[in-house]
């Protein structure tokens, strides 16, 4: 949970493709924790490092790193995709700040004892007046609402959170007033590899469960790993779990870099999320009854994939953002 976290505030120190990798390893066995350990690494962790002051670092990254859970609130009822369109403000008062309005969608929100809110407190300014706060969950006025009945990822927490009269010291904006928005652009554009990462993970676990199953089960005197035709289907989808694999573990390396990312990340993410698609289908019809039913976990990593097209970015803007950059190119 604190991956890239220096060892002087207990975490491990390591790098962010180390991060990719975690997040791709966990995945390969439950899509909901790799999601915990990705939003945790690569959004809250990642958003204190770069824009927190020696004070705020001391105090969070230390809880992050060992025994706290971050949450990150930015989506609203009427700010999804167009995210900037949030409702929620803050109001100054001498030394602190008001909190009002409410976010849903907030991933990890039931056990968080951190939250990195984005409110407004110019909305005059548009999406320029838009701030970071750092909350606790402890926070009078902060209310937890409800848990999704999601479709997947079941055991990470989804759930609405209600911000009423919420007094947050001005000690806990994050980075420089207005300039929200930046770093949640910031943020989602590498939180994106970390999606990636989990759909290619979730994916090539559900591919590993399935594999020895076919070359065990007999039918017409061989196994089904042995017909030409499952052969050519587990040779396609092997090859783009392979490509995601590179695309995803390239775009890491130029975040490493500091070489200009956002395109690449967009590709792997959406690429990732059609590949996490295709694959638990083709698994579940390559086991045939037994991969409908619940006694295998491929129904769970069918569910699982869903979300991949949505989150952080749906395929559709992932597409549009390839198209803008590369549209820049020439």
């Amino acid at each position: 949970m604190g991956i890239e976290i220096e060892t002087k505030y207990g975490g491990t120190g390591a790098s962010f493709f180390s991060s990719i990798l975690a997040i791709e390893e966990l995945a390969k066995v439950d899509a909901s924790v790799s999601v915990l350990c990705d939003i945790q690494n690569t959004l809250i962790n990642t958003l204190i490092r770069k824009c927190g002051t020696e004070e705020q670092k001391a105090t969070y990254l230390i809880r992050l790193a060992k025994d706290t859970i971050g949450s990150f609130c930015l989506s609203e009822a009427e700010a999804g995709s167009d995210a900037f369109a949030l409702k929620t403000k803050a109001e100054k008062k001498g030394d602190y700040y008001i909190i009002n309005g409410s976010k849903m969608w907030i991933s990890n929100a039931e056990h968080a004892g951190i939250f990195l809110v984005m409110a407004n407190v110019n909305p005059g300014l548009g999406y320029k007046g838009i701030t970071c706060f750092i909350i606790d969950r402890d926070t009078e006025g902060l209310q937890v609402g409800k848990k999704e009945n999601k479709l997947g990822i079941r055991a990470s927490s989804t759930n609405t959170v209600i911000f009423e009269n919420v007094k947050v010291p001005e000690t806990n904006i994050l980075g420089q007033v207005g300039h929200g928005y930046k770093y949640a652009i910031g943020m989602l554009n590498e939180g994106r590899i970390g999606i990636a990462a989990q759909m290619l993970g979730l994916a090539q676990g559900c591919f590993d469960h399935t594999i020895p199953y076919l070359k065990e089960r007999m039918q017409f005197g061989k196994t089904i790993y042995s017909f030409q035709g499952i052969q050519h289907q587990t040779a396609q989808v092997a090859t783009q779990l392979e490509a995601a694999r590179l695309l995803t573990y390239n775009a890491a390396r130029l975040v490493e870099n500091g070489k200009p990312f956002v395109k690449e990340a967009s590709m792997a993410k959406y690429f990732s999320a059609e590949v996490a698609g295709l694959t638990t289908s083709k698994c579940i019809e390559w086991m045939g009854g037994v991969g409908y039913t619940k006694n295998y976990p491929m129904e769970k990593y069918f569910r699982d994939a869903k979300i991949g097209t949505i989150y952080e970015g749906t395929s559709n803007i992932q597409l549009s953002t390839i198209a803008k950059l590369l549209g820049q190119e020439y």
